[in-house]
């Protein structure tokens, strides 16, 4: 199993280009299954979770070409519906397929999806959408199978705001009949590439990125070429990175600077000095960090991607922070590993409390999720000695070249294949 090893304490200079958006990707990608014709996406982010994506439309008959950042995707005439276990247990966005079968093909049954083990993250909110527009669910057997003859608009409230619920039920109703108003949506960026790819192929939505959607559904969508957004998550990785160590400078360009605005405030409030451009971010670490609280919050708040490498942050800043986490259940499971690398962390249900210590020290650490594996590459990266990451596989998920990129700012990197 492959390692990575930090041989920290040296401060980071250079710059970044960021990589398209995962999230972004994979719905869009997605998507392909709904139109009459070819979709071209470039900036595909070239990472185990999109090779995995192909590999299930493949399987649901699309032709994939896959290469270089870019992507050719033509769904054919099929009667694929199911995906099977083995291809999505280790991506929870295999959910994604349901919507876009159930409008094109009448049917999907899928295997419940898996994904980084960071909560339980039920698809309650999909199916209740489908029902809502003239669906039948049925769960037995760790799959879930929705059916319909024909989808036809309606108004639906999620109870609670679900991003990749919001994405399926947007790609659904994109050709179901008639108008579906989609209540308490997320607003995530990513949810808004999403509903631009699917304008550009003729689908009429209006409202993405507000928590009212209005989707009035077309007949068809044709052929068309995308660029995915950039990487909010790996851009806010590096920015986080970039302000640890003293003397560090970074920076990260190709962003999509709007998305990234709680962080940014955060970073200014914790001493970083900031320089933005247009599509550009430059970090200056400050010289001590100040302690800044922060809560998980859906899209515009702070994001719960990041929280696992601002507390990374947090254990290096001079005073007490604490750290709120609202989305997910289990995804505190970083702090173990932070610990061993002398971190002062307590846990009380989901907050942290986090005492900042003067250093950290290398070790050898295990990655549980993907965001966590970020985490402990930024605290090895201010740690002094030389720290060691099992289990990087996560990180392969969701950064693409991560190494070759920290060794560019001058970080001491590598990866030992196992």
């Amino acid at each position: 199993m492959d390692k990575i090893i930090i041989e920290g304490a040296h401060p980071l200079q250079g710059e970044v280009t960021i990589h398209g958006a995962k999230n972004a990707a994979l719905p869009i990608m997605a998507a392909s299954l709904l139109l009459d014709g070819e979709l071209w996406l470039k900036n595909l982010p070239q990472l185990s979770d999109i090779k995995t994506m192909v590999k299930l439309l493949e399987h649901l008959g699309v032709e994939g070409d896959l290469e270089k950042g870019q992507a050719r995707l033509l769904s054919k005439k099929s009667k694929a519906v199911e995906a099977p276990y083995d291809l999505v247990k280790t991506m929870r966005a295999s959910v994604l397929v349901l919507g876009p079968l159930l409008a094109r093909r009448g049917r999907a049954k899928v295997s419940l999806p898996g994904g980084c083990a960071i909560g339980e993250r039920p698809i309650d909110q999909h199916l209740k959408g489908f029902e809502a527009l003239g669906a039948k669910v049925t769960l037995e057997h760790g799959y879930v199978e929705v059916e319909a003859k024909a989808l036809k608009g309606a108004t639906y409230t999620f109870d609670v705001v679900s991003v990749t619920g919001t994405e399926n039920l947007i790609m659904a109703a994109s050709l179901a009949k008639g108008e579906t108003i989609l209540e308490n949506a997320a607003c995530e960026p990513e949810i808004v590439d999403l509903a631009n790819l699917l304008i550009a192929c003729g689908a009429k939505i209006k409202g993405a990125g507000t928590s009212t959607v209005v989707i009035e559904g077309v007949q068809s969508l044709q052929s068309t070429e995308y660029r995915i957004m950039p990487d909010r998550i790996e851009a806010g990785t590096f920015l986080i990175a970039g302000a640890a160590l003293p003397g560090s400078q970074v920076l990260v360009k190709e962003t999509s600077v709007k998305s990234l605005d709680h962080l940014l405030i955060k970073l200014k409030e914790a001493g970083a000095k900031l320089k933005i451009g247009e599509d550009s971010i430059q970090v200056t670490a400050p010289k001590k960090l100040k302690p800044v609280d922060i809560s998980t919050a859906p899209y515009p708040g702070f994001a719960t991607d990041l929280q696992a490498q601002w507390m990374a942050l947090m254990c290096l800043a001079e005073g007490s922070s604490v750290i709120a986490e609202n989305i997910f259940e289990n995804r505190f499971m970083h702090v173990a590993e932070l610990k061993r690398m002398g971190a002062d962390i307590r846990l009380d249900g989901h907050t942290a409390f986090v005492r900042g210590v003067k250093k950290l020290s290398g070790a050898p650490v295990m990655a549980t999720d993907l965001r966590a594996s970020a985490s402990l590459v930024i605290a090895a990266l201010a740690a002094e000695g030389k720290t060691e990451i099992g289990r990087v596989y996560h990180l392969d998920r969701g950064y693409e070249l991560l190494e070759k990129k920290f060794r560019s700012l001058g970080a001491k990197i590598k990866r030992v294949k196992g």
